[in-house]
């Protein structure tokens, strides 16, 4: 693993690309929870390319691609708050996935991407920021913690006809 993985701001073009990354990604650390059926439908619902390229387009959004050798390793994906909760205001910012390859964790690659975008969430000043975290997963919810994100809500995530618990996380402006 020669060099160290550099982080871009992912384009329209990359619209390919970040639909084969989330896939993998959301594949790899998820996959094993949902019945192919209900997997399959999630990912060709949610990583469709063509839904990549207009988010990509859209200018309240933006995905960081990290990639080693010219090979995309991770991303993560930002824009304004979607999640169900009654305090999120219309300015309020999410970050909305956060993902690096398996054989690349640990090595502070998902610090860098969840930087690079609290930068640009925080681009013209304080705003809360929120974050949907899966119950099951406590490594993340400690990282986010660490980062001043606490436990405001849950709420259900569907993936096919299973619901999964979800941990709905919030940052004050800072």
């Amino acid at each position: 693993m020669a060099g160290e993985p550099v982080i871009r701001r992912a384009t329209p073009d990359d619209a390919g690309l970040v639909a084969r990354l989330a896939t993998r990604t959301f594949t790899e650390t998820f996959g094993h929870l949902y019945p192919d059926e209900d997997l399959q439908a999630f990912l060709a619902a949610s990583y469709a390319v063509e839904r990549q390229r207009i988010i990509l387009s859209h200018p309240d959004y933006a995905v960081w691609l990290l990639e080693h050798d010219g090979e995309a390793i991770g991303h993560a994906a930002a824009g304004p708050c979607g999640l169900p909760h009654a305090e999120v205001a219309p300015d309020d910012g999410e970050l909305k996935r956060l993902y690096v390859l398996k054989e690349w964790q640990n090595g502070g690659h998902g610090g860098r991407l969840f930087a690079a975008a609290l930068d640009w969430l925080l681009r013209d000043g304080p705003r809360a920021l929120w974050i949907g975290v899966w119950s099951q997963n406590p490594g993340a919810q400690r990282f986010y913690a660490r980062h001043g994100f606490v436990h405001v809500g849950d709420y259900e995530f569907p993936v096919g006809r299973v619901r999964d618990h979800e941990f709905i996380l919030r940052r004050e402006a800072w």
